[in-house]
């Protein structure tokens, strides 16, 4: 039954679709203005409805850059409990500048980290805060079409890839599939680590990139876990008894990958982006004790991390220790090497003259 009434919300999905396409159409006669600036700008993003893994993407390109160029970031900072231009500092919080902006903060503080809804008028900001900056990376930016970026990479899941789905609400698409033409590179994300080399070109087929774009693969890769307050390495026995509490679009892949690595995993799930109260942290602490076994752990995400810094002084009363599961994106079939000069190849092009 469920199936059928989904069909119901079909032509809503052709009107949205319709209006994103007039837009997109304006803003490629140029009747809506993009603008563009002089230093090399990086938007990475999606055309679904979150849960990509956009975040460990743009932690990558970080890494890849940070060493040679100031690197600077730009999101909108969604769900955060302020507004305008900020650009973080030794006082933000998830709650000033949003969980994602945060996260690089705290993980990168030799980038500045800036947040701001127009970004048109955030970039300006930013370099006159940050005159030094060479590399704009863009948070999320795909749809937000004021800004002309030099480089668009699309992020597209493995198991709901683009090519497969429909526009909001029958599907989860924010604009119809032709809005991939704008990306200069796309990355299939959260692949099996073991994915076939047919497969892979079975998936090449059915995207058919561009001749001006750049396809690759990635897979989520898994790190130790890390006491959320002292940082420190936890060490868990693989009889142990873990609890999940994790706000995030798809829990799925942390799931099953600490169903590889302890005996029992327990989910309890909250929305994404959500903001946790004191009442959540005591539902967690029971959630916790009524679990079975003497070796128990409650594990979140880097993301949620942050937002359960804000409740330090409630999981401390609550005598609630907290281990984070980090995440990184590594490339499939050899091809990073590929992407990093692709990406080098582009700043290197785009920095002015006078900035390199």
């Amino acid at each position: 039954m469920l199936r059928y009434l989904n069909f119901l919300l079909y032509p809503f999905s052709l009107l949205y679709g319709l209006v994103m396409w007039i837009r997109n159409k304006l803003y490629d006669r140029g009747l809506l203005t993009a603008v563009e600036f002089d230093i090399p700008t990086i938007a990475a993003g999606n055309l679904s409805v979150g849960g990509t893994g956009k975040t460990p993407h743009v932690e990558y390109l970080i890494r890849l850059l940070k060493e040679e160029y100031k690197v600077a970031t730009l999101s909108r900072g969604y769900n955060r409990r302020t507004s305008g231009y900020i650009l973080a500092d030794e006082h933000s919080t998830a709650a000033d500048i949003g969980d994602e902006p945060m996260q690089f903060h705290e993980k990168f503080p030799d980038i500045k980290v800036c947040v701001g809804e127009e970004r048109m008028l955030a970039i300006p900001q930013l370099l006159g805060d940050e005159p030094e900056t060479q590399v704009v990376l863009l948070d999320d930016a795909f749809q937000h079409r004021s800004i002309k970026p030099g480089m668009n990479i699309l992020i597209t899941d493995y198991k709901r890839r683009f090519t497969r789905d429909h526009v909001v609400p029958f599907g989860r698409l924010r604009e119809g599939r032709k809005g991939y033409e704008r990306a200069g590179c796309i990355i299939v994300s959260k692949c099996p680590p073991n994915l076939s080399l047919a497969e892979k070109e079975a998936i090449e087929k059915e995207i058919r990139p561009l001749p001006h774009q750049r396809l690759f693969f990635t897979t989520l890769q898994y790190g130790a876990l890390y006491d959320m307050v002292s940082h420190e390495p936890v060490a868990l026995p693989a009889n142990a008894t873990v609890l999940l509490a994790c706000g995030i679009a798809r829990p799925e892949p942390l799931l099953n990958e600490l169903r590889t690595r302890y005996q029992e995993v327990f989910l309890l799930p909250f929305p994404d982006h959500y903001y946790y109260s004191e009442k959540d942290v005591a539902k967690i602490k029971k959630e916790l004790n009524d679990l079975p076994g003497h070796e128990k752990m409650v594990i979140t995400t880097e993301k949620d991390a942050v937002r359960l810094h804000l409740l330090q002084k409630t999981l401390t009363e609550q005598n609630l220790r907290v281990a984070v599961m980090p995440v990184e994106v590594s490339f499939l079939f050899g091809e990073a090497s590929s992407f990093n000069n692709f990406i080098f190849d582009y700043v290197g092009r785009s920095l002015p003259t006078f900035n390199q």
